[in-house]
């Protein structure tokens, strides 16, 4: 049986529960209909006057709330900005949620509570879902992705001592932390490190590590460098622990990094609430993402109850005019991106990686699975085109270090890899 296939079972039952839950919220009603023809007669004769995908889009149109509050995890992250905004410029309040966010120190931490089912929503990194809906390292979790948090917002930064050893083939024996190893982090950072000869299960050492844990232990000297979230790469900067060897946008230009989204019980019973913080972290994406509006948001996000870090550190992350650690003032505006739309091309990539390095075997439904874990959003994409533009279109090849990635055709993809598992 190929990985994911009950994953896709579940997941599929539990999103044609929520359209019908959607289509027909009072329970009486739906209960009659259901009786009276059985939820595939219903689901057939619903795609007989629209198409499957606008069934699914009607989750995310606005209608009364199920309830009117949701508790979202959160880990202090750059990469959080769009839900601290959404609070703060009240756009929660106008979708008529009391939104409560609940910081989380790591994502170890997270993806416990994640698998207890603690939070309404969650901040993840751009793998975890898919890793949890797979079952990679845990029971399958079906989980739906809303939208992507934002794009880039990492790099990998190196300790002082090492400002002369820029070479990674001079980096053998090195150790590296990661933020978790479904991660954008740790896939990327193998992937540099294996482009250069480095095998990165034999060669280096790459430990996981809460985010705010990193600088320290480069103070400390317990690694040698990391490849981590905004800000705290311009954090060892600040505190003259390390320089900014590289940005991972300089690797892959528009990489996903972190996502928001809920488990798919919680998409069936509370559609318009799921659909109601989508709408507001759409929207507060659209102000993130405008760079006029990058200083202001420092100020917001810095503070002790959100990020606690320096506002100038978060600044410089944020509008990409930075100190790069070795005396030199670099100017990068698509440091990071909060771009919203999770595209299937990507979530395809993440996981040739996972099969790469073997955290997945066996034959994989590649294009199913990205397909599966995206549906809401992609199947809104209509109606959003009329608020907020028209989105690009999604590339059928996407370039890794001068590397082409076809999506539709992941396993030559993995093939082609000289340095792998398996």
């Amino acid at each position: 049986m190929g990985a994911g296939t009950d994953f896709e079972r579940i997941e599929t039952q539990a999103l044609d529960d929520a359209v019908i839950k959607a289509l027909f919220p009072v329970d009486n009603e739906r209960r009659r209909l259901l009786q009276a023809l059985g939820s595939a007669t219903l689901l057939s004769a619903i795609s007989s006057v629209m198409p499957s995908g606008s069934a699914y889009g009607m989750l995310l149109e606005k209608r009364p709330l199920e309830v009117n509050w949701a508790h979202i995890g959160y880990v202090p992250i750059l990469c959080c900005a769009p839900l601290i905004m959404a609070k703060q410029l009240g756009y929660y309040a106008d979708e008529g949620l009391d939104a409560t966010l609940v910081k989380t120190a790591g994502w170890a931490m997270m993806r416990d509570k994640v698998h207890n089912q603690e939070f309404c929503a969650y901040h993840m990194l751009a793998p975890m879902p898919i890793a949890f809906s797979m079952g990679v390292g845990s029971v399958a979790q079906g989980m739906n992705v809303a939208t992507l948090q934002n794009v880039n917002g990492q790099a990998i930064t190196l300790a002082l001592r090492h400002q002369h050893r820029r070479d990674p083939r001079q980096w053998r024996g090195f150790v590296f932390g990661v933020p978790f190893e479904q991660s954008m982090h740790n896939f990327l950072l193998r992937y540099y490190l294996a482009e250069y000869g480095l095998d990165p299960d034999k060669d280096i050492q790459i430990r996981v590590m809460a985010p705010a844990e990193m600088v320290a232990n480069l103070v400390a000297g317990n690694i040698d460098g990391f490849l981590g979230p905004e800000p705290f790469n311009q954090r060892a900067v600040y505190e003259e622990a390390g320089f900014i060897h590289l940005l991972t946008s300089e690797l892959w230009d528009g990489h996903p990094c972190c996502a928001f989204g809920s488990h798919l019980e919680y998409v069936r019973e509370r559609p318009n609430v799921f659909a109601a913080m989508f709408r507001a972290g759409l929207r507060s994406a659209t102000y993130c993402n405008a760079k006029e509006n990058r200083r202001s948001i420092a100020a917001a996000v810095a503070p002790p109850a959100y990020l606690n870090q320096p506002p100038l550190v978060v600044e410089q992350a944020l509008t990409g005019h930075y100190a790069d650690g070795l005396g030199q003032v670099r100017n990068a505006p698509e440091r990071i991106r909060f771009e919203p739309f999770p595209w299937q091309s990507t979530a395809t990539w993440i996981m040739t990686q996972m099969k790469r390095w073997g955290y997945i075997k066996g034959e994989v439904n590649w294009q199913r699975l990205a397909r599966e874990i995206y549906l809401v959003t992609d199947a809104k994409k209509h109606l959003l085109e009329l608020s907020y533009g028209q989105p690009p279109e999604e590339k059928k090849i996407i370039t890794i270090m001068g590397k082409d990635f076809n999506y539709e055709a992941p396993d030559a993809y993995v093939d082609s890899f000289r340095i792998r598992r398996g």
